[in-house]
C-alpha cells in the first residue's frame, strides 16, 4: 500500500479528523504557550503595553535562546495531540503517518540531512566571501545553548509540521480524493499560508510566499514519489537548524546568536530564488535516481 493510501488503514470520520485538528491547534496555542504566559507572569512582564507582544520585545526580555526555545516548545505538544490523535481516535498506528515502509528509514532521513545541509554550507559560505553586511556573531556563552535547542528541539518542530501537512492532511486528502496531485499542491497551499504570520512576510511582502509554498509542494512531491516522510524531514530539520545556529538576521522568524549575521536590508534574496528554481528541483532528480522512484504519472493521477 503506497503511503498516500495509508488512511484506509483505520478509521475516518469527519467528525474524527475535526476534533483531531482542534486538539492539535489547542496543543499549540493553549497548552504550549502555557509556558512562556507562566514566566511573564512570574517576571512581572506587561504584556498590556503597546508593542510588549511584539518578538523584538519578548526577545530583548528573554534573551535569543529563551525566546527560541518558547517558540519552539508548542510544536512538542502538537506533535502530542497528533500522535495519540492517530493512535486512539483513528485508530491505527503510528507509524503509517510516517511512512509507509515497515520501519522508518534513518538511513534516508540523514541522506536528506546531509545533502542539504551540504548545500545550505556552500551557500554560506559563497554568501559570507561575496557579502559585506555578514559578520562573524557566535558568542561562546549562548552557542552552547543554542545549539542544544536547535539539534533536540527544532527537528521537533520540522517533524510536527512534516507529519501535520505531508502525513496527516495528506493521507486525509489522498484518502478524500485519491488523487496524489491533489494532496500536494492543497498541503503546499496550506503549509505556505501557515508561514503567512511569520516577520519575513511583512518585511518582504507576499512575493515569499511564492518560497513557502514552493517549498511545500515540493516536499509533498517527496512524501508522495518516495511513499514516506525520512526524506522530507531530514531536508526539513536541516534547514531549519542551520536557519537558527548559522545564519541570523533582525527581521527573520528566528532572531538567534547565530555564528553569522547579516546586516542586510530584507530581501528576497538570490539564495531563495535559486533554492526554488535550481536547487529542488535538482534535489527531486538526485532523489529519483537514488531511491527508484516510478510511476509518476500514477502516483499523481
Amino acid at each position: 500500500m503506497s503511503f498516500l493510501k495509508n488512511a484506509s488503514k483505520g478509521g475516518n470520520l469527519f467528525s474524527t479528523y475535526i476534533l483531531t485538528v482542534i486538539l492539535v491547534i489547542v496543543g499549540y496555542a493553549i497548552i504550549g504557550q502555557l509556558p512562556m504566559l507562566i514566566d511573564l507572569s512570574v517576571s512581572n512582564y506587561d504584556l498590556s503595553q503597546p508593542g510588549s507582544a511584539d518578538m523584538k520585545q519578548l526577545s530583548a526580555f528573554f534573551g535569543e535562546n529563551k525566546m527560541l526555545f518558547y517558540l519552539v516548545l508548542p510544536f512538542v505538544f502538537s506533535l502530542i495531540a497528533l500522535i495519540l490523535s492517530v493512535r486512539f481516535l483513528h485508530k491505527r498506528s503510528i507509524l503509517s503517518v510516517f511512512t509507509a515502509r515497515e520501519f522508518f528509514s534513518w538511513k534516508r532521513f540523514f541522506s536528506a540531512f546531509a545533502i542539504w545541509g551540504s548545500v545550505l554550507g556552500v551557500i554560506l559560505v559563497i554568501s559570507v566571501n561575496s557579502n559585506p553586511n555578514i559578520e562573524w556573531n557566535v558568542n561562546w556563552s549562548t552557542f552552547f545553548p543554542l545549539l542544544l535547542i536547535s539539534l533536540f528541539l527544532i527537528p521537533i518542530q520540522t517533524t510536527c509540521e512534516e507529519v501535520f501537512f505531508r502525513g496527516y492532511l495528506f493521507q486525509a486528502l489522498g484518502f478524500s480524493f485519491k488523487k496524489g496531485w491533489i494532496a500536494v499542491l492543497v498541503t503546499g497551499i496550506a503549509f505556505g499560508l501557515m508561514h503567512g504570520a511569520n516577520p519575513e512576510v511583512e518585511k518582504l511582502g507576499y512575493s515569499v510566499m511564492i518560497y513557502y509554498i514552493g517549498t511545500g509542494v515540493f516536499l509533498g512531491v517527496i512524501a508522495l514519489m518516495d511513499d514516506g516522510l525520512e526524506l522530507s524531514m531530514g531536508y526539513h530539520a536541516i534547514n531549519n537548524i542551520f536557519a537558527a545556529l548559522m545564519l541570523t538576521n533582525d527581521w527573520q522568524a528566528f532572531q538567534t546568536d547565530a555564528v553569522f549575521i547579516d546586516h542586510s536590508a530584507p530581501s528576497f534574496g538570490w539564495d531563495a530564488i535559486l533554492t526554488i528554481v535550481i536547487l529542488q528541483p535538482l534535489l527531486l532528480f538526485v532523489f529519483s535516481k537514488l531511491y527508484s522512484w516510478k510511476d509518476w504519472k500514477g502516483k499523481f493521477i
